[in-house]
């Protein structure tokens, strides 16, 4: 065989080769399962820290190879998240991860998506479109318990200030609703200011500024807040009030409004007023932000066949005076134990929701949250 005809060989045999790698990757990609993540509005902490969670899951060991997870972000508008899950399903998607806008808006785009065969998981928001499943925690407790709990405080009379969510949402709609039913059993409880906050630090400001201006912090005997107790608590002592003169404040879970609630003079590492130990009159609650990386957990399990129930209620996480309990380093292993604030010298981020911990995902932790890293 002559030099040309040797090199013509090799050139076959190597474009073979090259073919046949080609050839497995694309099988290895066409062995991950296309799942999207549809966002409606990013506009706050949770759902930045929310998303974080949901793509450290995806970069897990056990589903980095399973998983071929795509980002999309609606904002507060339904229309446009509709048109996004329908180009998912027409791009392939075997499943979809969503935060939904509406309980009730999706239901035709999703069951269209249901047809063709694609997985619907919504986290924290609900569809009532019955194909969908569902990923949250009982949100009307979440309104019941801590309208409760400030009902007590104030020996069922005072002024107070509610701020709700992102209008639309069932998460909203179901908390303030069953929050009202609780203040109406109660007439000398009046809501004296009242302003949507879509779970924002800094709405909360400016909606708390507003009622401010007609009204000053004596009038006012206690707050319920979906989110903003960190915020409403910064104000009062800005206004000149001391740290045992706060007004008791039922609301989100954020670190900073944790961090607050510890006893007054607590030494934690890296804390500095207004983030910093009050005894902060304070109960606390969340709807957890690791619940869009468990929704994807489990559509990866019905994608391969595992039996998952179409509801999947989480627990509710509460936090009292009484229950604080400071992570020392943030541990997987230690927040099993039970604690539920973190040190600002770790999350430097008052608004940050520090409800992050279940057995179900030790998949994930606090630098998933934190950055978008899993667990080992």
């Amino acid at each position: 065989m002559d030099v040309i005809s040797r090199i013509q060989r090799l050139v076959v045999c190597a474009g073979i080769a090259a073919g046949a790698t080609l050839a497995g990757g694309h099988a290895d990609a066409a062995e991950k399962h296309k799942i999207f993540l549809s966002m409606s509005f990013i506009g706050n902490d949770w759902q930045a820290e929310a998303a974080n969670m949901v793509k450290a899951m995806a970069a897990h060991k056990s589903l980095a190879d399973k998983v071929d997870l795509q980002v999309q972000v609606a904002g507060p508008n339904a229309q446009r998240q509709i048109q996004q899950i329908n180009a998912m399903v027409q791009a392939g998607a075997e499943a979809i991860v969503v935060f939904p806008i509406s309980p009730t808006a999706l239901n035709q785009v999703v069951k269209n998506a249901c047809d063709k065969g694609v997985k619907v998981f919504a986290y924290d928001g609900e569809i009532t479109e019955p194909c969908a499943y569902n990923i949250a925690i009982d949100q009307e407790e979440a309104g019941r318990v801590t309208a409760e709990w400030l009902v007590k405080k104030l020996n069922g009379k005072g002024n107070i200030i509610a701020i709700t969510g992102v209008p639309g949402t069932s998460v909203d709609n179901l908390r303030t609703k069953a929050a009202k039913e609780v203040f109406a059993k109660y007439p000398d409880i009046k809501i004296v200011g009242e302003a949507v906050g879509m779970w924002s630090q800094a709405v909360a400001r400016t909606e708390l500024s507003k009622i401010l201006a007609t009204r000053n912090w004596d009038e006012i005997n206690g707050l319920w807040m979906q989110v903003g107790c960190f915020t409403a608590n910064s104000m009062q002592l800005e206004a000149g009030k001391k740290p045992e003169q706060l007004l008791p404040c039922a609301g989100e879970g954020s670190n900073g409004g944790r961090i607050q609630m510890l006893p007054a003079g607590t030494e934690v590492e890296g804390a500095t007023s207004p983030y910093a130990p009050l005894g902060a009159p304070r109960i606390s609650y969340a709807s957890p932000p690791y619940s869009g990386a468990l929704a994807l957990k489990l559509a990866v399990e019905a994608i391969e066949g595992k039996d998952v129930p179409k509801k999947t209620v989480l627990p509710l996480p509460l936090v009292t005076n009484e229950t604080i309990k400071l992570c020392q380093e943030g541990t997987w292993q230690e927040m099993k134990e039970g604690c539920n604030a973190f040190k600002p010298a770790i999350v430097s981020n008052p608004g940050w929701f520090a409800s992050i911990f279940s057995d179900q995902t030790p998949e994930i932790g606090l630098n998933a949250a934190l950055v978008g890293q899993p667990e080992n």
